[in-house]
């Protein structure tokens, strides 16, 4: 999502030349089909479509190959002699690449919806290929099903053919792609803990927002890689924020009367991912009482918390903490299996019998006061 930001951010400054698509791989590539770059004035370029080998070359010869309209240009790293590898890529498949006029109403159309995406509107792509006498053609379909942009010309059977297609797939002179909108962060917490952890986030392209109910620590002046940044907690956070089940959600105010009303308030919205900061024990008194507060049983609390949050990667201090819990969200949102210390049913019970909650109660933390 950052090199796409970069991209539109080229593209609205003006004088963007050439959009360059990777549209299909075969075999071994850096870079998979929907990775972007786009050509500005003087060589200059956002985004990447390999490892840093190709750009050179693609980026020398772009302007001269669209003079005449898209084109799709093969470029093989196969090799049998170790010495001699094209374009210095080493990885043994081929990548076929889309290059087409900025200025071109289709480029201007996926451009805008690149940029649509970014703001949270998804879309569907479909892009005929040039080649063998064809031009390039596109539509693009929004989230609910209306066609928001349609090479002139095109037929009513095309325009049905592209509802139906699949992203994705591969299908032969055709390349359909979603348009994701970027994964949202929510960070319940706005302690000096969490800057590191907004920076990591919007590093990757992430939308992140911040809820807190201390005015003094939740300001957009201390975390410019939010996208929002605002004072509130419990239910009023969670409504304002507008947890989604598609978002990923950490807990990480420190108090635990905070902690509480917070967890009880996202639970029942089922984010895709909800860590939440703190020791095993005191994370376990807080899944009991959620599931009580919630009507949840103990096992679904469990399976829906990532508690402790993050992955065992060690190290210490609010950075190894913040990339602990970047790579278990990461991972979770992307469909991968992880190794977590998740809290079981059982250990919550063991903890619970351990002592309750008082060692938390208006505990205060040094970070809630420091700048």
């Amino acid at each position: 999502m950052t090199e796409q930001r970069q991209i539109v951010e080229v593209w609205r400054r003006g004088g963007a030349r050439v959009l360059i698509t990777v549209v299909r791989v075969e075999g071994s590539s850096y870079r998979r089909p929907g990775a972007r770059l786009l050509l500005s004035g003087e060589g200059l370029y956002a985004g990447t479509i390999s490892g840093g080998c190709l750009e050179a070359e693609v980026v020398r010869r772009a302007d001269w190959k669209v003079r005449d309209g898209a084109v799709v240009e093969q470029y093989s790293t196969m090799f049998e002699d170790a010495v001699d590898v094209p374009f210095g890529l080493g990885c043994g498949g081929v990548v076929d690449l889309l290059l087409e006029p900025v200025e071109s109403p289709e480029g201007q159309a996926l451009l805008a919806a690149i940029e649509r995406s970014l703001a949270g509107e998804p879309s569907t792509v479909v892009t005929w290929l040039p080649g063998d006498g064809r031009s390039l053609r596109r539509v693009i379909v929004d989230a609910s099903g209306r066609t928001i942009f349609a090479s002139e010309g095109l037929a009513e059977k095309k325009l049905a053919c592209a509802h139906e297609l699949i992203p994705g797939e591969e299908y032969e002179g055709r390349f359909v792609e979603r348009l994701m909108s970027p994964q949202r962060l929510l960070i319940f917490g706005a302690g000096d803990d969490a800057k590191p952890l907004v920076s990591l986030a919007a590093m990757m392209g992430w939308s992140v927002m911040i809820a807190d109910g201390r005015s003094q620590l939740a300001r957009a002046e201390r975390f410019p890689g939010a996208y929002r940044v605002i004072v509130a907690t419990g239910d009023a956070a969670a409504d304002a924020l507008n947890v989604q089940p598609s978002d990923a959600v950490v807990i990480m105010t420190h108090s635990y009367e905070q902690d509480r009303a917070l967890l009880a308030a996202v639970l029942p919205r089922h984010p895709r991912y909800l860590g939440m900061l703190g020791a095993r024990h005191r994370s376990s008194l807080l899944v009991s009482e959620a599931a009580q507060l919630t009507g949840c049983s103990l096992e679904e609390c469990c399976d829906r918390v990532w508690a402790p949050v993050g992955l065992d990667l060690g190290g210490d201090g609010p950075e190894a903490i913040a990339l602990a819990i970047m790579a278990e969200a990461h991972a979770v949102c992307a469909g991968k299996i992880v190794i977590s210390r998740r809290l079981l049913p059982e250990d919550v019970v063991r903890h619970v019998r351990e002592g309750g909650m008082s060692r938390y109660v208006e505990a205060q933390c040094a970070l809630d006061t420091t700048e």
